[in-house]
């Protein structure tokens, strides 16, 4: 009989978030409320964030963060072409552009010698372009070098926003002193995300965490119509027959998050670290399993990383078919992978809007040409990677190229 074939990812959901769900189901208070405060000052806590923020996805994180620092009509960001769309379709919304940087072809991540590049020549262009901000994405979960990062961010004077959508619960070990900060926590502020496929879930969701208590408040007031007191305080507060009234202070947008999802975030947040070791133990063994095998190369493992994802690169001289064979070859044998990232200056939008060529970014081509996303989630068990790492060493040595 054919065995059911591997998915390459799956939420880990217990009886906890089924209790917990159903606990407010049951309140009838099913939108933004307590649960929602609960889940901002633990997730502020476990992070050392002076605030945090729930709101219904990362991508709305990222637009709010990057509309409270000001971005505005034809301003641009930094950013890397390495990424899924959101990271730079958040910028379209607020009239900004994206102003790609390539990226370290190692770790796939935003390669901070570009970003140097980039603003000493816009510096001294004859019309310099307004860039307001940096937005480095912390690809897969691995860090991106802050240090470096950071450095440049303050002798340009450019705020940075952290990309986390892939990076929780991330520490950043810094080279420059002994500090070794959450990822989130080290520019002006990040974005979290916590769709079905994250390292938790709240089935759709993200937070917000920001230092500055300026950006929180822009932040608190415009994830929710610009409305300067949200449902849970007009509806449950003491104010009497004059509890319904409230004020619009600005256009906003509608960001929030559920009452029953940050109830269901809580429970996934006190499983974070668990869940992290999982991934990390399944990324190691892999990375065992295939050590030896001279047409792959395993991702980089780090001083701390959050395995959202786990990427081998394939080495096409080895072998006598492309990628896209190899994922085709594990597909037949009940194995689903993916790939992690087609560059956004390759997509039709950004390549017919800004006028990009495929090979304007080399290091992020050559990874999208040689990248393989293989399961990995805490659900996955010891059988199910075994599987895995059976087909994938196969196929590898089925398509090796012969001398």
């Amino acid at each position: 009989m054919k065995r059911k074939p591997i998915p390459f990812s799956a939420p880990k959901i217990g009886l906890r978030e089924i209790v917990a769900a159903g606990r407010i189901l049951r309140s009838g208070w099913l939108t933004t409320g307590q649960e929602n405060s609960l889940f901002e000052e633990e997730f502020a806590q476990k992070t050392g964030s002076p605030y945090a923020l729930s709101v219904n996805s990362a991508t709305s994180a990222l637009h709010l963060i990057l509309e409270a620092l000001g971005v505005g009509l034809d301003d641009w960001v930094i950013t890397t072409p390495y990424t899924f769309t959101a990271s730079a379709e958040i910028l379209r919304y607020l009239g900004a552009h994206p102003l790609f940087a390539d990226v370290d072809g190692k770790t796939g991540n935003i390669d901070p010698s570009e970003i140097e590049r980039i603003l000493h020549e816009n510096a001294h262009a004859p019309m310099p372009r307004s860039i307001k901000a940096i937005l480095p994405v912390h690809l897969a979960g691995l860090p991106c070098d802050m240090d470096r990062i950071m450095d440049i961010s303050r002798r340009y004077d450019i705020p940075v926003v952290e990309d986390c959508a892939h990076a929780f619960p991330v520490r950043y070990y810094s080279t420059t002193d002994r500090s070794s900060p959450y990822l989130g926590t080290i520019g002006a502020g990040g974005a979290f995300s916590f769709y079905a496929n994250k390292t938790i879930t709240t089935g759709e969701g993200g937070m917000v965490t920001v230092g500055d208590e300026a950006l929180k408040e822009r932040i608190s007031l415009m994830r929710l119509h610009g409305i300067d007191r949200d449902v849970w305080n007009r509806y449950s507060s003491s104010a009497g027959h004059l509890s319904w009234q409230y004020d619009i202070k600005a256009p906003g947008y509608k960001y929030n998050l559920t009452n029953f999802q940050a109830a269901i975030g809580r429970v996934q947040l006190k499983k974070a670290e668990r869940f992290k070791r999982d991934r990390t133990n399944q990324a190691l063994l892999y990375n065992e399993a295939f050590h030896a095998l001279d047409s792959i190369e395993t991702p980089i493992v780090g001083k701390d990383h959050a395995w959202h994802i786990y990427i081998i690169k394939i080495k096409p001289e080895k072998l006598t078919s492309g990628r896209d064979e190899f994922i085709k070859a594990l597909f037949d044998r009940g194995i689903n992978c993916s790939v992690h990232y087609r560059p956004l200056h390759m997509m039709s939008y950004y390549r017919d809007t800004y006028g990009f060529m495929n090979d304007d970014f080399p290091r992020a081509l050559d990874l999208y040409e040689r990248t393989i996303s293989l399961p990995l989630y805490p659900g996955l068990g010891i059988r199910g990677q075994k599987r895995v790492i059976r087909a994938v060493i196969e196929v590898s040595r089925m398509l090796r190229r012969t001398e």
